[in-house]
């Protein structure tokens, strides 16, 4: 199965395994909920559905790498206690918690979470004296001495033996014990997660127009070679930090990431002309609805290569201002709601000095966004809204001066709040203005082909184009949406778009 039903396969398990009857009883006994063994080729994103499913089921993560673990770390060090058996005194060995478990207990207290998933990685590539103790894990739910505390669901995680020569078969007894799950990458699945975690335009781009490049595993006279889903998303972020620090990206770069040097050239030959359109087309330019003429007329003759490409430029370019009105907006709603709060206290403590109140406010507010960075309780985005908010409380705190009265303060404060309302309004206002100019660009240059129903259709799916047009009117994208993507049309435009994809195929010479 891809890795999305594998997702949802255990997501259903953790929830029936920490089901309990209304009396608390569980619903399937600690002996019958077996440990979920997730197998797969490696990159295929394992790691990430584990971190997807603690978010999602609101319950705490601990994850390993088993190979990286010796059997004292997993175990637990010996060390000898005196216990008395039938009237004599004797020596006897025992263990100290294991490093794992008390990971486990450590998380609980972190998080406030007495629930959560322990996530054991490449589990069947450990050494020959760690063998024992992972048969012994799956099988018993414990480590050495030391059981897996209640409401911990185990997931563990191994790649076939065709993919690591390390790997170690389990015997029947073992699989017996577990609930094993079979997964394969699968691109349109990663798509949905690459849209989602915004990686580089160019990748998903590059990916849509050579899906036989998304994931590959080969073996010649010089060793193996591989691309997997792992290497695009870390290569992502390198092209992200790149384009923000202007460094140079070459084929030598992208080999690092891509270790199979026939897609490593051909992804670098793309990246080249991907720069380049985004030059040539004077992207920023379309976006502020400047001339261009020539540009459309280029558009029109480009080969169907360049003008995915294209497309995919100007999302980009629209969705970095979708991104920024978004976030400036739950800054500023952070903002409102502390300033609420602040008057609200003004008329509570009118004795007080408001300086100092709202002083106070900033404390308890960096506290809590500590403890909930501590706890991982917030998503990224939450994170950076919140810490971008605490900056301006910050700055806004050090604005006032001691000895002004309620009124004063107040009056100053929401001074400093409507200068972040403007900036609200004027992020708004410059995401949408772009896009008319981006539909205005489209029309002219692919009136109502294929190319439309792409644009359309990452509009409707983004990460930051869906929130943003639920929140804004755009009357294009409505009419569109209802023309290409919910009426009799989609299957025909859908059908033009898979002979494409066909004719892409043999596009490819050109890179």
């Amino acid at each position: 199965m891809d890795i999305q039903r594998a997702k949802e396969e255990i997501k259903r398990a953790v929830q029936a395994y920490l089901a309990t009857d209304d009396i608390g009883r569980p619903l399937i006994p600690a002996v019958r909920q077996r440990p979920i063994l997730l197998m797969g080729p490696p990159g295929v994103g394992k790691t990430q559905i584990m971190e997807q499913i603690a978010q999602e089921c609101d319950i705490a993560l601990v994850a390993y790498t088993i190979t990286h673990h010796t059997r004292q770390s997993a175990v637990g060090l010996p060390f000898i206690r005196e216990r008395n058996y039938g009237g004599r005194t004797r020596s006897v060995t025992e263990y100290t918690m294991s490093e794992i478990i008390a990971s486990v207990y450590a998380a609980m207290e972190r998080t406030g979470k007495k629930n959560g998933i322990l996530f054991i990685d490449e589990i069947n590539c450990v050494s020959e004296t760690l063998a024992p103790t992972m048969l012994q894990f799956l099988q018993c739910k414990t480590f050495g001495n030391q059981a897996v505390p209640g409401g911990w669901v185990i997931v563990a995680a191994g790649n076939p033996p065709e993919y690591n020569k390390s790997v170690r078969e389990f015997d029947l007894v073992t699989l017996d014990r577990v609930r094993r799950i079979d997964i394969e990458p699968k691109l349109s699945v990663w798509q949905d997660y690459a849209r989602a975690h915004r990686l580089h335009p160019a990748v998903t781009a590059y990916l849509e127009l050579r899906p036989q490049h998304f994931y590959k595993i080969e073996n010649d006279v010089d060793g193996v070679q591989f691309v997997t889903a792992r290497g695009w998303e870390d290569l992502s972020a390198y092209l992200q930090a790149a384009d923000r620090l202007a460094l140079p990206v070459d084929e030598g770069v992208i080999g690092q990431y891509l270790r199979h040097p026939e897609v490593a050239r051909d992804f670098a030959a793309y990246w080249v002309l991907y720069r380049k359109y985004h030059e040539d087309y004077g992207v920023e330019d379309i976006l502020q609805g400047k001339p261009y003429d020539a540009v459309i007329a280029r558009a029109m003759d480009a080969s169907f290569d360049e003008r995915i490409s294209l497309v995919s430029l100007l999302l980009a370019g629209l969705n970095t201002r979708f991104a920024d009105a978004r976030a400036t907006g739950a800054v500023t709603d952070a903002c409102y709601q502390q300033l609420r709060s602040f008057k609200r206290t003004l008329s509570q403590q009118p004795d007080a000095d408001p300086a100092d109140l709202f002083a106070e406010r900033c404390d308890a507010y960096r506290a809590k966004l500590e403890a909930d960075k501590t706890a991982g309780a917030l998503l990224p985005d939450e994170a950076a809204a919140r810490t971008r908010t605490l900056a301006l409380l910050t700055a806004w705190s050090r604005s006032l001066d001691n000895g002004l009265d309620a009124d004063e303060a107040f009056d100053t404060v929401r001074g400093a709040f409507n200068t972040q309302v403007q900036r609200r309004e004027e992020a708004v206002s410059a995401a949408s203005n772009a896009l008319e100019f981006a539909f205005d660009f489209m029309e002219q240059a692919f009136e109502d082909g294929q190319e439309m129903v792409v644009f359309v259709n990452e509009l409707a799916l983004g990460p930051d184009s869906a929130p943003f047009l639920a929140e804004n009117d755009c009357e294009r994208f409505e009419q569109y949406s209802e023309k290409l993507l919910l009426h009799g049309g989609e299957d025909e435009l859908l059908a033009e778009l898979q002979r494409d994809d066909v004719r892409a195929e043999e596009h490819s010479a050109e890179f």
